[in-house]
């Protein structure tokens, strides 16, 4: 079976995008489950594998507004550019697209990268309140140190891409309703667990994935040096997901595994196939439900979004939810075509050759 042929929901429920309300509104309120957990045992250093990371982190800090070069210019012109790699992406002439002009076709290019680019920013906000909840959740005081320091890397990958939208693409978009949704079912779940499986492991791994394609595909040398720096923090985000979640997955039960395996899937599911530039489609005033429909099946789509779940495939094995209970991970994956990646490299071991003082394969 391959990806295109499961799908989370019907094609009018794929569509949709918030509404003219919501898309005015500057706050939106999520409710956020789950206690405030002190420990007294404050014993640095008990868990190795974090504390490494913890002091990984401490020395990778980097400052958005004079690390970066932000002096680089022409980011409108080359969204605009039909050469620009990432027009491929689109690249279809069927129903309505096959209708675009040359200066339709830039423009939706231009949209195109904007609405990619603030689904990271919305994506690192959500991820920005969710590693403050895991520092508040989470029981042992090494993670409680590595979360506080991931809590302020994603402040600095909220404001990067907020400053590379506002002063170089000049257009933002509003987080797509599927996305919210999504962080809204995070931050809901009142266990610790599910907030990292969720954001660490899930979205940041889904992420870490996108960040790879952006970074070698670009023509934009500053979005270049802007995906590097972060990717280098999400590798070591993704790398604290895996190693806490080993050692909490170890002694659960069946069901409570079945739990977590359930909501890694639909997850899966929900991911792949609802962030397909439907807010693009609705600006641009084209058909929204028949541009989703086209994206949804088109094959450079398809293996686009397969693609993203390298990073996820890997970390889930290493967590043993793949082949626990009986493979029922492992068989759902294997209906989404997406089991190719299980014997890549997972995060927890890789984090180290993506920070920024290692040159990232080529």
């Amino acid at each position: 079976m391959t990806t295109g042929q499961i799908q989370s929901g019907s094609i009018e429920e794929l569509a949709q995008t918030v509404s003219d309300a919501e898309k005015r509104e500057t706050v939106h309120a999520a409710l956020s489950a789950g206690d405030a957990v002190f420990t007294w045992d404050y014993d640095k250093g008990q868990r190795a594998a974090l504390n490494k990371l913890y002091e990984k982190a401490k020395g990778a800090m980097w400052n958005a507004e004079t690390d970066i070069d932000w002096s680089i210019g022409g980011q409108i012109d080359m969204a605009r550019d039909p050469g620009n790699p990432f027009a491929i992406l689109g690249a279809t002439d069927e129903g309505p697209f096959g209708k675009l002009n040359d200066e339709e076709r830039a423009t939706m290019g231009h949209a195109g990268l904007a609405w990619t680019l603030s689904q990271f920013m919305h994506g690192e906000q959500g991820a920005l309140i969710c590693t403050a909840k895991i520092v508040e959740s989470v029981p042992w005081i090494d993670a409680k140190y590595y979360a506080a320091t991931q809590v302020m890397d994603e402040a600095r990958h909220v404001e990067v891409f907020s400053k590379y939208l506002t002063d170089k693409v000049e257009w933002q978009f509003p987080i797509n309703i599927h996305l919210r949704s999504l962080l809204d079912d995070v931050l809901a779940d009142a266990r610790w667990d599910m907030t990292y499986l969720g954001m660490q492991i899930m979205i940041e791994g889904l992420a870490l994935a996108a960040f790879g394609f952006q970074y070698q595909m670009s023509p934009d040398p500053l979005l270049k040096q802007i995906t590097r720096y972060v990717m280098a923090d999400e590798a070591r985000h993704v790398a604290f997901g895996v190693l806490s979640l080993q050692e909490a997955y170890r002694d659960m039960d069946e069901h409570e595994i079945r739990e977590r395996q359930e909501f890694c899937y639909e997850a899966a599911l929900r991911m792949r196939d609802r962030f397909l530039q439907q807010e693009v489609w609705e600006t641009l005033g084209m058909p929204v439900r028949e541009c989703t429909e086209i994206m949804l099946r088109n094959p450079i789509q398809l293996e686009f979004r397969k693609v993203l779940f390298s990073k996820i495939v890997p970390n889930l094995k290493k967590l043993g939810l793949l082949d626990a209970g009986g493979g029922w991970l492992r068989r759902k994956f294997g209906e989404l075509g997406v089991l190719e990646y299980e014997d890549w490299e997972d995060t927890g071991a890789e984090y180290e050759r993506m920070q920024l003082d290692q040159p990232l394969p080529a």
